[in-house]
């Protein structure tokens, strides 16, 4: 596997790298986030900062075990400190540390210390953190392996595959980097899946909300994996389960969705109402991070790669995009995709093929409707008539979009 540099993270902590600011690093377990600080101390360590400027910790490691206590951490770290230089402290996964906070704070105050801390989940993110360190911190939010870096990261065997065999590897393996580090099999990276899986699930959201009953968040995890990209309400998921002998009420379900998102393990995407520019409140997508952990615990069928690319997209346009929603006009229009940056949308339509007249005609007529002069892509898979435009909307082959620069 070539060494992948995650040049756009890189680049974002090279960026704020002495700014007077607590730098945040969030996703997923075992997206990167470890790998990206190593990757950021080499170029440290390449740009005239010595070793001894350096201090991490990893709070997953049990030789700092006892560091979990926030005074600890504040003592061990403060006698490591040089007094007439910056020194870079980097605390990874730090939600172990009880009243975390407080240790950061003080490490934050002083001027010789450059603060960069990770968390595996959005508890961490957007409920404690936003609370605990108002104003005093940047995020970056990352992701597993981009198609682009997977396919970059093949080794020389699978490099001359076509691009078609390279997403059925990318979707049957999965995105996580280490999947492509130790050139793991299909066989093998669903067992590696497997373990992200039930630690998520057991450690970020069972031990987190005091789940009782395991099995019934592994069925509302299993619907929601088998619904990405459809409409879903906690009622819906309530009123299937139910009827299915697995009685649930919907709080518990609406709870259950909380804990799958804040986890990291689903993205939800909000409606937009393209016309009237404003947010709708009720029944919104959902798509998983990562399809070939979907299609480890559910098993597709032929139809189901509409979906799969329609959550790829979704995924794709996250790592571009600030925002990303479902466009919504009149009572049943549709656009899959709204995505914003510095307030101006470009509007994204997917599908598996639109090689069918009919087909063509009813993924274009969303766009079509929208009366403004703003981008608009229709992303298929097709290879035959793959790049087109109809009249301003560009038809693109997804994949090659998938592999291009930012």
């Amino acid at each position: 596997m070539k060494q992948l540099k995650r040049q756009e993270y890189l680049n974002w902590l090279i960026k704020w790298k002495d700014k007077q600011i607590i730098k945040v690093v969030t996703g997923v377990r075992r997206c990167g986030k470890s790998t990206i600080f190593e990757i950021f101390q080499n170029y440290l360590l390449e740009n005239g900062v010595s070793k001894e400027q350096i201090i991490t910790i990893n709070f997953e490691n049990l030789d700092f075990e006892e560091l979990q206590d926030y005074k600890s951490l504040y003592q061990y770290v403060n006698r490591r400190l040089l007094t007439d230089k910056k020194n870079y402290i980097f605390l990874d996964e730090i939600q172990h540390v009880q009243q975390y906070e407080k240790a950061v704070d003080s490490l934050f105050l002083k001027d010789n210390c450059d603060v960069y801390i990770t968390g595996s989940n959005a508890y961490f993110m957007s409920g404690e953190l936003a609370t605990l360190l108002t104003g005093r911190y940047v995020e970056l939010a990352m992701m597993s392996l981009s198609f682009r870096e997977f396919c970059f990261a093949l080794d020389d065997e699978r490099k001359d595959w076509s691009l078609n065999e390279k997403l059925n590897e990318y979707i049957s393996c999965g995105s996580f980097p280490y999947v492509l580090k130790y050139g793991y099999g299909q066989q093998e990276a669903k067992e590696y899946m497997e373990g992200i899986y039930n630690t998520i699930l057991l450690n970020d959201i069972v031990k987190r909300l005091r789940i009782a009953d395991v099995n019934m968040l592994e069925s509302v995890t299993q619907f929601m994996m088998y619904n990405i990209g459809n409409r879903t309400s906690p009622t819906t998921i309530a009123n299937t389960l139910t009827s299915n002998h697995k009685k649930i009420d919907v709080k518990t379900v609406n709870r259950y969705i909380r804990g799958l998102t804040d986890s990291l393990l689903f993205y939800e995407a909000r409606r937009y109402n393209i016309k009237g520019k404003m947010f709708l409140s009720t029944i919104n997508k959902y798509y998983i991070c990562d399809i070939g952990m979907r299609n480890m615990k559910v098993r597709g069928k032929e139809s189901d790669i509409g979906h799969i690319l329609e959550n790829l997209v979704y995924l794709e346009l996250r790592r571009r995009y600030h925002e990303v929603y479902v466009g919504q006009f009149g009572t049943d229009g549709e656009v899959d995709f709204v995505a914003m940056k510095n307030g101006n949308p470009t509007y994204f339509q997917v599908a598996q093929t639109t090689l069918d007249e009919e087909v063509l005609k009813r993924e274009l007529t969303p766009l079509q409707s929208i009366e403004d002069n703003y981008p608009k892509y229709l992303l298929t898979l097709d290879e035959a008539f793959g790049e087109m435009d109809y009249e301003g909307i560009k038809k693109r082959n997804a994949l090659k979009w998938m592999l291009e620069e930012e």
